[in-house]
């Protein structure tokens, strides 16, 4: 995908790529790059599983130290976790390795280019390039790159010609974040997708109780056995997917059900019952629906029954 007036966006030259670390991120942005002519020349890979990953999908490039990847590597892509980047970056900075004229990017969605200052000062061009994408570490990991969005952040109008050639090339579509936006930019996309996760992992949960308390009623018509695995899953998936488009295509006006009807006494019904399953996760339905309802004209008895003030009922 390519943002419209950017489509012809000059390539940079052929560079040697340096990966810090092996990770799921780090070898699928390598391997991406790979696909665009560059040459990943050297990666980080110090655990048997990076060692492993970086064999399988950057198997022509060497398993080196910190300094000598970055030594070799005239764009060094540095892909590890957020609590490590700081250290990372002061031991490159230490090396003396890093040679001016060098990109150096980072992932990290909530850090902007200001961390990279010690490379910066050494005469590196600073990148901040984040894919809005998850990994799992599987193929698929590579294939979504290319209709990801990238949060860019640079120092100059140079860097963020080199990030957006450098995400284009990669099948992705540069968005321009600014220093100060990356928290919240991070913190959005965490939100939308991480908590997702949380949120139907509960719901399959819930349905699973609901489904074992259904078995044995001998029902013979109906032929797939509720405690079979997947079941839930098969369920919610559908209706999952439909919801996440219609939101995306829609905004809050996608909202359906008892919260968007108004129907305290189904909310409160939902609340006894998820009560009774697990407390906890009637309380993440009470919170969400309170959101919910934020969105809607939500009449006071529902209101209520959210906040407390009116308890739940079991019947509807």
């Amino acid at each position: 995908m390519t943002s419209p007036g950017i489509a012809n966006w000059p390539a940079p030259a052929r560079l040697t790529v340096g990966i810090v670390s092996a990770g799921r991120v780090g070898t699928a942005l390598g391997a991406a790059l790979e696909r665009a002519d560059h040459v990943v020349g050297a990666v980080v890979a110090r655990s048997p599983q990076s060692r492993s990953r970086a064999a399988r999908r950057l198997p022509e490039s060497q398993i080196l130290d910190l300094a000598a990847v970055a030594a070799r590597s005239e764009l060094l892509i540095v892909s590890v976790p957020d609590a490590a980047l700081p250290t990372v970056i002061a031991d490159l900075a230490r090396s003396g390795a890093v040679r001016p004229g060098t990109i150096v990017a980072h992932t990290a969605g909530a850090r902007g280019v200001a961390i990279l200052e010690p490379l910066t000062a050494l005469g590196a061009t600073p990148l901040a390039l984040h894919p809005a994408m998850t990994f799992v570490d599987s193929d698929d990991d590579i294939t979504r790159l290319r209709s990801a969005c990238f949060g860019v952040t640079a120092a100059d109008e140079i860097g963020h010609a080199v990030g957006t050639s450098l995400v284009l090339e990669m099948g992705g579509e540069p968005v321009a974040v600014a220093e100060k936006a990356r928290p919240l930019y991070h913190a959005a996309l965490a939100h939308g997708a991480n908590h997702v996760v949380a949120l139907v992992s509960d719901a399959v949960a819930a349905l699973r109780i609901a489904l074992e308390q259904s078995a044995g009623e001998g029902f013979s018509a109906i032929d797939s056995d509720p405690l079979a695995s997947g079941v839930p899953e098969r369920i919610l998936g559908p209706l999952v997917s439909a919801a996440l488009a219609n939101v995306l295509e829609l905004g809050p006006s996608a909202l359906t059900g008892p919260v968007a009807r108004g129907d305290a006494a189904a909310v409160a019904a939902h609340l006894a019952a998820l009560g009774a399953a697990d407390p906890d996760l009637a309380e993440t339905y009470r919170a969400m629906s309170l959101r919910a309802a934020a969105r809607t004209d939500a009449p006071s008895a529902l209101i209520d029954v959210l906040t407390g003030s009116t308890p739940p009922r079991g019947d509807l």
